[in-house]
């Protein structure tokens, strides 16, 4: 065992969109403040799906927005078409939703990350929740290294207890290449934490050679431009695309399985 000889304020445990907010929020107001990520070149990464915003979840990129966050900005700044859904409705349910280039906007974040004062990344996969008298004051790694703080956010997305489930077939993982966190899910059923499981799915794919465009409608972005952020207003915006609309039929080949 290895106890890190830096102690912090704040240690967040994941790497994705909200333990960056969180980092980031934290050492921006001044604490010491650690993230820890089974893999540094994933932060950001937008595993699901390249959309940020949509019904509910764009009024939430603005709330992140006005208590300072990134998220808007990097959507903003690497967005390749912006919509403002449901404006059949009343404008308090008018939805801001933008379809991101992936990797621009992980770059983009990891990048802030990396520059940002009283922050430090580290990788590993953080097995067990330090606490002692009912105060916790760390985590421990898988490799045994022990990082010690005032506070620990667990932020895993996933991660805990991963189960994927492709086609038939069940896999742990977090997901697609990566494993899942079982260690830290155990620590935090012994500290008395009841753990549940959601579900979020990942559509498959597709190869943009293999698609016929001239059966599909073209779907312009909105102009004026729907923008989430209102804190910059000279940001550099990439150039808004046209994206395809068509309808999926499903095949089954029997010789391909």
């Amino acid at each position: 065992m290895f106890v890190y000889p830096k102690k912090y304020d704040v240690i967040v445990v994941g790497g994705g969109h909200a333990g960056v907010e969180a980092a980031l929020a934290a050492a921006r107001m001044g604490a010491q403040t650690l993230m820890l990520s089974i893999n540094l070149d994933t932060i950001g990464q937008m595993s699901c799906n390249p959309a940020i915003g949509g019904l509910a979840k764009g009024h939430l990129t603005r709330e992140i927005d006005a208590l300072g966050g990134e998220m808007g900005k990097v959507t903003d700044m690497t967005g390749l078409q912006f919509r403002m859904l449901n404006t059949k409705k009343g404008p308090s349910v008018w939805a801001p939703r933008a379809q991101c280039d992936k990797k621009a906007y992980q770059f983009r974040l990891k990048w802030i990350c990396e520059r940002q004062a009283n922050l430090d990344l580290k990788q590993g996969q953080t097995a067990r929740i330090l606490h002692k008298d009912g105060q916790v004051f760390g985590v421990e790694t898988t490799l045994e290294v022990q990082y010690c703080a005032e506070a620990v956010i667990v932020t895993t997305g996933t991660f805990l207890r991963g189960l994927m489930h492709i086609g038939s077939n069940q896999q742990s993982g977090g997901r697609s290449g990566e494993s899942a966190a079982m260690g830290l899910s155990s620590s935090l059923s012994e500290i008395g934490l009841e753990l549940g499981r959601l579900k979020t799915g990942t559509p498959p794919r597709l190869l943009k050679r293999s698609i016929n465009f001239s059966r599909t409608e073209e779907q312009a972005g909105e102009e004026p431009v729907p923008y989430f952020t209102y804190w910059k207003e000279d940001l550099f915006h990439v150039e808004q695309i046209f994206l395809p609309v068509g309808e999926i039929r499903y095949r089954f080949f029997p010789s391909l399985f």
